[in-house]
């Protein structure tokens, strides 16, 4: 275990935070907020002296592979949302610091589930830092520093591999530094662009940045009560959706497009099923809802829409009230909370390439059942899908929903019903935010124990990282000197 090289990276990773922190810093100044110029300026230098401790002696040794990338993601991720919360909670804005904390992981691993009812009192410096972890967040704060520094002697693949989502992670050039600094370049082009449109549409300049930062990093903090719906307006309702729907494609496909590879883009498959998914459920719920929650179809179809593009790229704003809709429309948004956004995207969830992947394993299965003696490849984009990859994403989803199983039973200590209770755990490890019950988007996760909630966070970074890079980080075996 090459721990000169993860105690350098963890402390690499604390320096952008403070970077990164340096923005809210500078918010503060602007509004003239001085108690929180000192809340951000005390927690920077802390994590400015501690990088300096951990990255001062170089590591002798720069080999890396694929458990310490695991460690690091994983270590990476608990160290950002501890700093992460300091602002929260020394600022007095959270009190409590389980409080802080579940607001900090919710925020980096774009959860968007809130202790807060009443987030308008906070300082304008404090809600900036609240969005934009979930910007930093979304892409993930080891892709940013791969993208910034070489790691020479180093194969940043493994880091890619262990904080990106989805069933694989391949490199879009032959360098993985490249294919983080082309993924970055993309995300802060289409997050320009999204600022831009919203800024036509009327929204504060102030507001444009922090709502971008939600729909980018699909988190969903807003700094308005009634969230999105605060505005009125159907012409930001309708920029939000489309750059929801954006963020939840697969930045590969979009580096097609710039290649100018229009052939590739147009047959890929999870982008064609992720977005007949999208455009069927949002048609299903608006006929469902017309003539019962809202009268007119071009009513039903704005709030449809707007709901399922939140509820399926896992970003989690709100324009109304979904727990007061008919259970058809419930439980479809039920079902868009597991499915999720693409593989490779900034959404959560268990990701459409993986359903893609068993529902053709299914197939495949069936049709053995009746030809033995038949040979069939499962294909994603005409190109076959390793066997490991197969069995690979059959015991994620087996581990996914044990989890979520366990952490059901846990929490249902709380005596809450268990609409609440289990969409609550959905909502977390599936990094949407807002669920049933107690937690629809009128709701908040304030009523929880401090037991739940530590399970709950600990849900959103399993959901985050997909699993493994937290589990295997508790695992004795992932310490052994062997390299696997």
């Amino acid at each position: 275990m090459n721990f000169g090289m993860i105690k350098n990276l963890c402390g690499q990773v604390i320096r952008f935070e403070a970077i990164f922190m340096g923005l809210s810093l500078i918010v503060s100044f602007i509004y003239g907020e001085y108690e929180s110029t000192v809340v951000f300026s005390a927690t920077i230098a802390v994590m400015l002296v501690l990088s300096f401790i951990l990255t001062y002696k170089k590591p002798l040794k720069r080999s890396f592979y694929a458990k310490e990338g695991l460690i690091t993601v994983s270590l990476s991720w608990v160290i950002i949302s501890l700093f992460g919360a300091m602002p929260f909670f020394l600022s007095g804005s959270i009190p409590s610091f389980i409080d802080s904390l579940f607001e900090s992981i919710s925020g980096f691993t774009t959860t968007g589930a809130s202790i807060l009812s009443d987030v308008e009192m906070l300082d304008k410096s404090i809600l900036f830092w609240r969005s934009f972890t979930h910007w930093i967040g979304g892409m993930g704060v080891l892709m940013f520093v791969m993208a910034i520094l070489p790691l020479s002697g180093a194969d940043p693949l493994h880091l890619m591999r262990a904080e990106s989502p989805g069933p694989t992670t391949e490199k879009l050039v032959p360098k993985a530094r490249k294919t983080a600094i082309i993924l970055y370049k993309i995300y802060i082009g289409i997050s320009l662009l999204e600022i831009l449109l919203l800024l036509i549409g009327g929204m504060p300049l102030y507001d444009s940045i922090v709502h971008t930062f939600g729909t980018a990093g699909t988190g969903g903090f807003s700094v308005k009560n009634a969230s999105i719906g605060a505005y009125h307006s159907v012409y930001i309702e309708v920029v939000i959706t489309v750059f929801m729907v954006l963020f939840g494609i697969n930045f590969s496909a979009f580096f097609l497009l710039l290649a100018k590879k229009f052939k590739s883009f147009l047959s890929h498959e999870e982008l064609r099923v992720y977005l007949s998914i999208v455009l069927i459920s949002m048609i299903v719920i608006a006929v469902n809802i017309t003539g019962t929650v809202y009268q007119r179809f071009d009513e039903s179809i704005r709030y449809s829409s707007f709901q399922v593009a939140s509820i399926m790229t896992t970003t989690g704003y709100a324009t109304a009230n979904f727990d007061q809709w008919p259970t058809l429309s419930k439980f479809l948004l039920l079902m868009l909370m597991f499915i999720g956004a693409s593989a490779g995207s900034t959404g959560g969830g268990i990701k459409v390439s993986r359903f893609i992947i068993m529902f053709k394993a299914i197939k495949r299965q069936a049709l053995r059942i009746l030809h033995p003696s038949a040979v069939k490849l499962i294909k994603l984009d005409n190109i076959p899908v390793h066997e490991d990859v197969i069995r690979g994403t059959g015991v994620f989803m087996v581990v996914f929903f044990g989890i979520t199983a366990v952490s059901t039973l846990l929490i249902s200590f709380d005596a809450f019903d268990m609409k609440t209770t289990a969409s609550a755990v959905v909502a977390c490890i599936n990094n949407i935010g807002p669920g049933l019950g107690m937690v629809s988007p009128i709701g908040n996760y304030s009523s929880f124990s401090i037991f739940s909630k530590i399970i709950l966070f600990v849900d959103m970074l399993i959901g985050r990282l997909e699993v493994y890079p937290i589990l295997l980080l508790l695992s004795p075996a992932i310490w052994h000197k062997r390299k696997f």
